[in-house]
This record gives structure tokens, C-alpha cells and sequence, in this order.
């Protein structure tokens, strides 16, 4: 069965790791992209009206992807990173995930992070993708760490 690494980068941190995973993990690569692309006013977390305040305050919101390309169909390993934001993943993954049926698919989680591990991100990602199995990953992985998830 074929790899996915598929990962949401606001400021490129995620996107390094997940381009090292990929390599390591022989797996294809696809960018969670947000149809309205964030600026740097955007992801101002100190700001309580910026975009990704508001969005990260309503559990419901779903950011608009750019496109529903990724190719998951052959794929029994999914690996989805992003960065940490209000000790949780951005809404914007959860938008990824229930735009594709992921029944039966292994994903592992890795995540970028200024100061947090995980916090309760799997309790807000799984109901977003019903039937597949999340394990967490590595927050922050170095390079013994992208090994190690590459080889979960």
C-alpha cells in the first residue's frame, strides 16, 4: 500500500518536516492548501479578530481547501501534519479530512510547535474522518524523529 504525507503550513516549519517525512516514508506529498490563503495579519494570535482566532474559537468552522486532489485511494498510511494552534490542529485539517472517506486508513499525526505537544487534538480530528484509526505522532520530530514516523 502507498504513503501519503499530507500537511497544512502556515509559516513553511510544517512543510520542511513534511517534506523530510515523505522522503524517509517513500510517500507522496500534498499541501493542505486554504482556497483564501492566510496573511501574516491572518495568523495573529494575539489579535482576537484575526482570521485564525476566530476560526480556531468556533470548533465548527472549516476553512475553504484550494482543491480535493490528493490521491488516497491506494494509500493505507496517511500521515497528516500541521502546526499546533490553540493546542489543537487548525479547523482547516479538519476541513481535509472530512472532504474524503478515510474508512480504514491509518493516520498518524505530526505536528509543528512553538511550545505544545498534542494537547486534545485527536478528540477534535477523529469525528472528522469516521473509520479510521489516529495515532499521535511526533511534535517538533528531528531527524531520529521523522525516522521513527516514517517507520510507524
Amino acid at each position: 500500500m502507498k504513503k501519503l504525507v499530507a500537511y497544512f503550513s502556515a509559516g513553511g516549519n510544517t512543510a520542511k518536516t513534511a517534506g523530510a517525512l515523505a522522503e524517509a516514508a517513500g510517500a507522496e506529498l500534498y499541501e493542505i492548501k486554504p482556497a483564501v490563503p492566510y496573511t501574516r495579519e491572518d495568523l495573529d494570535w494575539m489579535n482576537k479578530q484575526s482570521r485564525s482566532s476566530l476560526e480556531m474559537s468556533d470548533k465548527s468552522s472549516r476553512p475553504a481547501l484550494a482543491d480535493r486532489s490528493a490521491d488516497i485511494a491506494d494509500c493505507g498510511t496517511i500521515y497528516v501534519g500541521f502546526p499546533i494552534w490553540w493546542y489543537i490542529a487548525p479547523t482547516i485539517v479538519n476541513t481535509f479530512l472530512e472532504s474524503y472517506d478515510f474508512s480504514g486508513k491509518r493516520i498518524i499525526l505530526f505536528a509543528t510547535s512553538g511550545s505544545s505537544g498534542f494537547g486534545d487534538t485527536v478528540k477534535y480530528l477523529a469525528p472528522s474522518a469516521p473509520g479510521a484509526s489516529f495515532s499521535e505522532g511526533i511534535v517538533n520530530p528531528d531527524a531520529a524523529g521523522i525516522r521513527a514516523l516514517a517507520d510507524m
